[in-house]
């Protein structure tokens, strides 16, 4: 086995670039809800089902909802992580029904983060969106 160098590692990272972007093409955002039995527990069906109402009504076609296992903040299911283009990744935490449709309406609409949500998020100098207020 050769070592990595430089070069290759460059190569290796501008691929996995191109395949992100290519990932993203014509998408707006994705909601990842952690549905492993702690978020079931928790009542993360009940926002799957206000993040897939909520998207309806919005006409947001471009929006993957999908799950994944537990991320490993127990004490704060359900978790959600969204990703929007052009923002850093979130992880909201207590996401009830009404939570839910609030992240579908100022984080994904409006590119507003809930504040009052957040149990993850990158400091804030490494962005420079607006945070959105807890209502």
């Amino acid at each position: 086995m050769s070592k990595l160098t430089r070069e290759g590692l460059a190569n290796a990272r501008a691929r996995a670039e191109a395949h992100w972007q290519q990932r993203w093409a014509g998408r707006q955002a994705q909601i990842i809800i952690g549905m492993g039995t702690c978020g079931i527990a928790a009542g993360a069906r009940k926002a799957w089902d206000a993040f897939a109402d909520e998207l309806k009504k919005n006409n947001l076609t471009d929006v993957r909802l999908e799950q994944t296992g537990c991320m490993g903040l127990c004490y704060s299911e359900p978790t959600v992580e969204v990703r929007v283009p052009d923002m850093p990744p979130i992880i909201y935490g207590k996401v009830d029904a009404e939570v839910a449709r609030r992240i579908v309406r100022k984080h994904i609409v409006g590119k507003l983060l809930i504040n009052d949500h957040i149990f993850d998020r990158p400091a804030n100098d490494a962005f420079g969106k607006k945070i959105a207020d807890s209502r």
